[in-house]
């Protein structure tokens, strides 16, 4: 019985597998908003009702997608992370964003799943909240380790807004860190920038703008770590 529900089980991941490939496929053709669960059966050779039994909607097929791609993402950024590890903390932030940079070109279609414009009717559920944070987990460790070697320094700003501090406060508590409050503060603004900074070059408005890519986006990099404190 063992044996026939194991084969079962990896029978199903396959398919699984298949599914999420083609519906690859088709974002890269027509984009999140046109994607279709009908046509992915079709073009998989299955029944609509057959696919239905893995993903009940097309929102919990894009929701399949979104997490896979965030984790794809995060793991890229954790990898950066690891092996820059014995390196200074402004490289090891550099690291983690060219990291970033390096997965959002090679994946551009589902880089604009998740930084893209949003598909319409689709609402993220909760389940990728966390998938969604580990590229800002992976930026925030760097900050939490130059605060223990001592190459973080408080970053050259004005006093925070009131509102702002409380932001900062209750993100420095679900961070679990004890990072100053213009620090964190100078992250979040990093973190939203550096997706800024990656999709202005995925989605091609740095075109007859800037020509040297790589030199500007280390530039640039090195500039969001100031603004931490690295």
């Amino acid at each position: 019985m063992s044996v026939i529900k194991g084969a079962r089980e990896r029978a199903r991941v396959e398919v699984t597998a298949a599914i999420k490939e083609e519906a690859r496929r088709q974002l890269a053709a027509e984009g999140a908003a046109r994607l279709s669960l009908r046509a992915v059966a079709r073009e998989l050779g299955m029944a609509s009702s057959a696919l239905y039994r893995y993903f009940p909607s097309r929102d919990d097929l894009l929701t399949a997608l979104i997490i896979d791609a965030y984790d794809s993402l995060g793991e890229a950024a954790e990898a950066a992370l690891a092996e820059s590890a014995n390196a200074s903390a402004a490289e090891r932030w550099t690291a983690v964003c060219r990291a970033v940079r390096k997965w959002a070109l090679a994946h551009p279609h589902e880089y604009t799943l998740l930084y893209g414009s949003p598909v319409p009717g689709y609402r993220a559920p909760q389940d990728t909240v966390a998938p969604a944070a580990r590229v800002g987990l992976a930026l925030a460790a760097v900050a939490r380790d130059a605060q223990a070697t001592g190459e973080l320094r408080s970053p050259a700003a004005k006093a925070l807004p009131e509102r702002v501090r409380t932001d900062a406060e209750r993100i420095a508590a679900d961070l679990g860190t004890d990072l100053p409050e213009p620090a964190v503060a100078g992250l979040t603004a990093a973190w939203s920038q550096l997706f800024g900074l990656v999709g202005f070059e995925v989605f091609g408005h740095f075109h007859n703008v800037v020509e040297a890519r790589d030199e500007f986006f280390d530039h640039s990099c090195a500039a969001l770590a100031h603004q931490v404190g690295l």
